[in-house]
């Protein structure tokens, strides 16, 4: 598979997460824990079907225990760090901050052998950021003293998922089946938590189980298999990048199901994110 397909691919998990707010609505009432444990399981089960049918099990046996251990605290601590701090911060704010982890992916890369960190990288993800920024926070933010647990909490969630998909780059031969486990093992973490801390309640009707079925299937299932190909085998700069395109697409399919409404901060964001999709992609392209 060639750098552009492998970055290609990539960024179809970026497609999916653009409709993960739409699929969490139509979820509710179902607590994020218990939604997690269902979507990881669905993941993870589709995961292990595929390997089983592309006669791959074998290979899992043998991918060392602490790649497992460092995939399970990617997706099992970015969702429990994220969800936390949500409960202990403004939602907009601790989003905010969450969604730094494509900015913190681009410097990441620096680190890693192989890989420089171009002038146009760095310009292209701060515009983004900005861009995202404004879809977050609606052009307005306030950050409270009173909250700084909770935004602790989402800095920790942006560490986390950036620097997964950084180590995953090191382990670029370890088998994309593995995240298989990865799923499994979060949805097994997740099961606890929902029973201590949260009231069971089951997607309703055929709309919440559908959503439910589609989220782990989609945003929290084959998006975790793709955004692995991409960050081991693509251009892992621009993808950090136009990962600042997810927030941007889940707001447009919120409006066009009518769950939102459009506001001026979202066709600026547009213009942002797009412009830095198009700087990280020249510096890509230009090599400088």
């Amino acid at each position: 598979m060639t750098r552009p397909v492998a970055t290609a691919v990539g960024f179809v998990a970026v497609l999916l997460w653009g409709v993960l707010a739409l699929l969490t609505v139509g979820s509710a009432p179902t607590p994020p824990f218990l939604l997690n444990t269902l979507c990881f399981a669905i993941g993870g089960t589709l995961g292990l079907v595929w390997t089983a049918v592309s006669g791959g099990l074998g290979q899992l046996r043998t991918v060392p225990l602490h790649v497992y251990v460092l995939g399970t605290l990617g997706l099992f601590g970015y969702h429990a760090l994220y969800f936390s701090a949500l409960r202990l911060a403004p939602a907009a704010e601790a989003s905010l901050i969450a969604y730094m982890w494509p900015l913190l992916i681009v410097l990441f890369s620096s680190l890693l052998p192989g890989e420089r960190l171009r002038a146009g990288h760095v310009m292209g993800a701060v515009v983004g950021f900005a861009g995202a920024s404004l879809i977050v926070t609606g052009g307005s933010a306030g950050f409270r003293a009173d909250a700084i647990a909770g935004y602790a909490l989402a800095l920790a969630c942006a560490l986390t998922w950036s620097s997964y998909s950084v180590m995953s780059r090191r382990f670029g031969t370890v088998p994309t089946a593995s995240v298989a486990v990865f799923c499994l093992a979060s949805a097994a973490l997740s099961l606890p938590l929902h029973l201590l801390f949260e009231t069971t309640a089951w997607p309703v009707g055929a709309t919440g189980w559908t959503s439910a079925v589609l989220l782990g299937l989609g945003p929290v299932g084959l998006a975790f298999y793709v955004w692995d190909i991409g960050v081991k085998r693509g251009d892992i700069q621009l993808l950090g990048t136009a990962s600042y395109a997810a927030p941007l697409l889940s707001t447009l399919v919120l409006i066009v199901a009518g769950v939102a409404a459009p506001t001026w901060p979202l066709a600026v964001a547009a213009a942002l994110i797009t412009a830095g999709a198009l700087l990280a992609a020249r510096a890509s392209l230009q090599g400088g």
